[in-house]
């Protein structure tokens, strides 16, 4: 959490969260969210998130902490991070990866599944193919 000089409330700070989701979710394509996170992030931001994907990848294939290291240069604090979350966090990387899984693997539903291997998506913010998203209007 950052600190600084100005204070928000926690309910402040939920609707400051919902606004940036609410605009997120306006954003249709690949090229639209890479333009948008390319304004929201600095690059060192945009290189973290990109790099901490990365391990979620890694993790899924079972590939050990020292090779995701090696093969990434993520520190293995970050790892054993990204781990905990991709087990026990709030869902979001799980959910994200078992969607690319499905679209790679067949056009069907999110739960049809796939395997990591195959995955044809490159775990890449944006890359939305899937009906689920927000209705348009």
């Amino acid at each position: 959490m950052k600190t600084s000089h100005r204070r928000l409330s926690p309910q402040q700070e939920a609707r400051c969260e919902r606004a940036l989701i609410g605009a997120l979710l306006t954003l249709r394509t690949a090229e639209e969210y890479r333009a948008f996170l390319r304004d929201l992030c600095t690059p060192a931001e945009l290189q973290a998130m990109a790099d901490r994907w990365a391990v979620v990848e890694c993790l899924r294939r079972g590939l050990p902490y020292r090779e995701i290291h090696r093969q990434t240069a993520v520190s293995m604090t970050t790892i054993g991070r990204v781990a905990r979350y991709l087990a026990q966090g709030n869902g979001g990387y799980a959910l994200a990866a078992q969607r690319i899984d499905g679209h790679s693997s067949t056009a069907a539903a999110p739960e049809a599944g796939g395997s990591a291997a195959g995955r044809a998506g490159t775990g890449r913010p944006g890359v939305r193919r899937s009906t689920h998203g927000p209705a348009q209007g």
